[in-house]
């Protein structure tokens, strides 16, 4: 019998891992398919080594297995780190966020990262980092605006005369 050959092994095997991580449902049968191979007498070694895991992933499986069955195979809740602020917090945030930072008392005209980050900390008492700042504004709806920088001292009527383009209606 002919030797079967996938066309752009290296791609393909990313893609088909991609694939089986998609779904809990695809999990739980890689899973399975790793304990089949466990009872047919593979080490937890041979087995990572096939399925693309570690060794000590497979030992996880084995044991959550033998404790609590196919149940201790399903995917079990993830909680992840705890949110710094709650949904009321974050609601009374997007009402800030609304008011121009004037009006809330600091000196610049829009909010930026680094004013957010200011603001947590001083209101809110949570200190999260600029990054993070920035992708609250996104979990919140708001989009980064950037000011167009004003160059001081700027004649307004050399400004006009260099733009290449007319106003409307000039």
């Amino acid at each position: 019998m002919r030797k079967l050959e996938v066309e752009n092994a290296d791609v393909m095997r990313l893609a088909i891992h991609d694939e089986i991580q998609r779904s809990d449902e695809s999990r739980y049968d890689h899973r399975l398919h790793g304990l089949l191979l466990v009872s047919r007498g593979y080490s937890a070694r041979q087995v990572a080594d096939l399925l693309d895991q570690s060794a000590r992933t497979v030992q996880y499986w084995v044991r959550r297995f033998n404790e609590d069955g196919f149940a201790g195979l399903h995917e079990g809740e993830r909680p992840g780190r705890p949110a710094v602020l709650d949904e009321s917090a974050l609601d009374s945030l997007g009402q800030d966020l609304r008011q121009a930072p004037d009006a809330l008392g600091y000196s610049q005209h829009l909010w930026d990262g680094k004013l957010l980050k200011h603001h947590l900390a001083e209101h809110y008492g949570v200190g999260l980092g600029v990054r993070q700042c920035q992708r609250l504004f996104g979990r919140l709806g708001f989009r980064l605006r950037k000011p167009r920088p004003l160059i001081a001292q700027a004649d307004p009527e050399a400004q006009k005369a260099y733009k290449k383009t007319p106003p409307p209606g000039g």
